[in-house]
């Protein structure tokens, strides 16, 4: 697509800190901090555990049902510019769906049963779904999968989602067992993550779709690169960052000559091996940067958020240039799953907001 970009039109969010993208982008910016004690689940320390959970779903509410709850209405926030014209136009929608690997604490049935709420919610409105099972980096393999439907012509557009949650009590065991929940404690972990769950979604199309319908672009993507890195988490391998660079080339090569990225938003949790791959990789690629050391990492107002991340991420690189607070309108989002997907991509922003 390098000739003829995907242009993101829509976006959505559902998070620890905003019912929506703009208020979620909104509290980001200011550094609202989602975080809060579990109201029964205490760590081996004794200590209530620290997470960032969405204050308007009950607690009790697991499974299927509460990551519907977080992933409907992002995906319908994303669809709005097309909802109104979806009586006289016959578009050819996509979804491609960034999901949580298998842990404890998910239900077998979980991915089916979610693709159930959708149909419920919305209809047959999608001609294709596709879904990456993968964590972290699911939204950058998602958003390459809608870029190569659209460059076969298999939809006029796409929705990007992705979804996820640490809440479940025995997903919060698990983390702990893995020695990666955060903590403030002297015996606590004080490089591990904050659990946390959010949903987000992207909106995509081609630059024809959006002319037909009318609908000014927010941004443009500019070019998708995956890796694979065999060092992984919570193993004796000291990771050097190889799989982040082979997924940082790729996307760079959507670069112009000279070209800089100004801006990175990534899923930085705290977790020192992540810090790692990341200094290793921009050590590799950092002429392509204006400054990969100033980076995002939102994880600090509404936790780690598995799946969603990426998509999260896009949305606020495309906020902040159309907001006038982004160092420029060339953003990386990058994202790193567990099981050793790695994920990198490239938005331009559209002008910014006037006024």
């Amino acid at each position: 697509m390098a000739g003829n970009p995907l242009q993101i039109v829509g976006l959505g969010a559902s998070t620890p800190i905003g019912r929506n993208v703009w208020a979620s982008a909104a509290a980001a910016r200011a550094g609202v901090c989602g975080f809060s004690e579990h109201p029964y689940m205490v760590d081996t320390a004794g200590e209530p555990m620290r997470i960032a959970r969405a204050p308007w779903l009950d607690v009790g509410l697991g499974g299927s049902a509460r990551l519907g709850a977080l992933l409907l209405p992002a995906i319908e926030e994303a669809l709005a510019p097309l909802t109104e014209l979806a009586g006289n136009l016959s578009l050819r929608i996509g979804l491609a769906l960034g999901l949580p690997p298998p842990r404890p604490g998910q239900p077998d049935a979980l991915v089916d049963d979610l693709l159930v709420a959708i149909r419920e919610r919305m209809g047959n409105r999608f001609v294709r779904i596709a879904r990456f099972e993968v964590g972290h980096a699911a939204g950058c393999m998602a958003m390459a999968a809608a870029e190569a439907g659209c460059a076969r012509d298999a939809f006029d557009a796409c929705v990007v989602a992705g979804t996820d949650s640490y809440l479940a009590p025995e997903t919060l065991e698990w983390v702990e067992a893995c020695d990666q929940l955060h903590g403030g404690g002297p015996l606590n972990n004080a490089w591990g993550f904050i659990p946390g769950e959010a949903a987000g979604a992207v909106l995509l199309g081609t630059p024809r779709l959006a002319q037909l319908c009318g609908i000014a672009p927010l941004a443009e993507l500019v070019s998708v690169g995956i890796g694979m890195e065999s060092r992984l988490i919570k193993t004796d391998e000291v990771c050097v960052g190889e799989g982040l660079t082979q997924a940082f080339r790729a996307a760079l090569q959507g670069l112009a000559p000279g070209e800089q990225v100004h801006n990175v938003f990534c899923d930085l949790n705290g977790e020192p091996y992540r810090a790692d791959e990341f200094g290793f990789a921009t050590l590799r690629a950092g002429e392509h940067f204006r400054a990969a050391s100033d980076f995002v990492a939102p994880a600090d107002c509404w936790g780690d958020v598995g799946a969603a991340g990426s998509l999260l991420h896009v949305a606020l690189a495309v906020i902040a240039c159309r907001k006038r607070y982004a160092n420029g309108p060339l953003s990386m989002v990058w994202g790193s799953s567990e099981s050793g997907e790695r994920g990198a991509v490239l938005v331009r922003c559209a002008e910014p907001l006037r006024g």
